[in-house]
């Protein structure tokens, strides 16, 4: 799978989509990550991006010449596009998986200053927002969906099962994880887990997972009960 993103900023992103899992990935061939400075694309001596917001207010707006000819440049009919922007659709796992099963090329628009001017809508296929907060900019929110889709892929992570246990990928939050020492300051690894019975095992899981949802986050738990006809509460 290829991922571009589109930045004024490439410095801000190169690091995190080039190391670790990703950076392994990219060396084993399993995904490809272009990084793209919208600046390329600015017009005049200047390079200029940016411009003053018709009908007034404080701060910049990219420029949507600028920013469709930095896309235009990347672009291919395989290609689906998201814009960053805190007015998008929230980025959960679902859609993370959605856009790993379906897509064979990202292109993510990392906005900035007072976001880019709205008629860059027209030429994108989505709108994504990491949740109901403000960045200065769409970086790091293009970095997040890049690690989260392509961990997804075969191949990126050591053990395909690492990303069917983790947290969301069932609608509840992972169950914790323990190693040694079995015990550190009073405080003891759970006896389940260390009795080499893997459906007790098992089952001691699911219930913390249950209970960690229902705890640290009702809202998740409750949407988990309505697709489970209630099972969840084994209380």
């Amino acid at each position: 799978m290829r991922f571009d993103v589109l930045t004024l900023h490439p410095d801000l992103v190169t690091g995190p989509l080039t190391t670790s899992v990703l950076g392994r990935a990219i060396d084993a061939g399993h995904i490809t990550v272009g990084i793209h400075d919208i600046r390329d694309h600015g017009l005049g001596r200047h390079r200029s991006v940016d411009d003053a917001p018709y009908g007034g207010g404080a701060g910049m707006v990219m420029r949507v010449d600028v920013v469709a000819a930095a896309l235009e440049a990347v672009v291919t009919p395989a290609s689906h596009t998201l814009l960053m922007t805190p007015g998008g659709q929230p980025f959960q796992q679902p859609m993370a998986q959605r856009l790993a099963d379906g897509f064979e090329h990202l292109v993510l628009i990392a906005g900035h200053y007072e976001g880019v001017d709205a008629r860059i809508e027209s030429l994108v296929d989505g709108e994504v927002s990491l949740g109901d907060f403000v960045l200065t900019g769409g970086e790091i929110a293009a970095c997040a969906i890049v690690d989260a889709v392509a961990r997804l892929l075969p191949g990126v992570l050591g053990n395909a099962a690492s990303a069917r246990d983790e947290s969301f990928s069932d609608g509840l939050l992972e169950y914790p994880h323990y190693t040694r020492p079995a015990s550190w300051r009073g405080l003891d690894v759970p006896e389940v887990l260390r009795s080499g019975h893997h459906g007790r095992i098992e089952a001691w899981r699911h219930e913390q997972s249950l209970e960690r949802t229902r705890q640290r986050r009702p809202d998740l738990f409750a949407t988990w009960q309505r697709h489970n006809d209630g099972s969840g509460d084994e209380r």
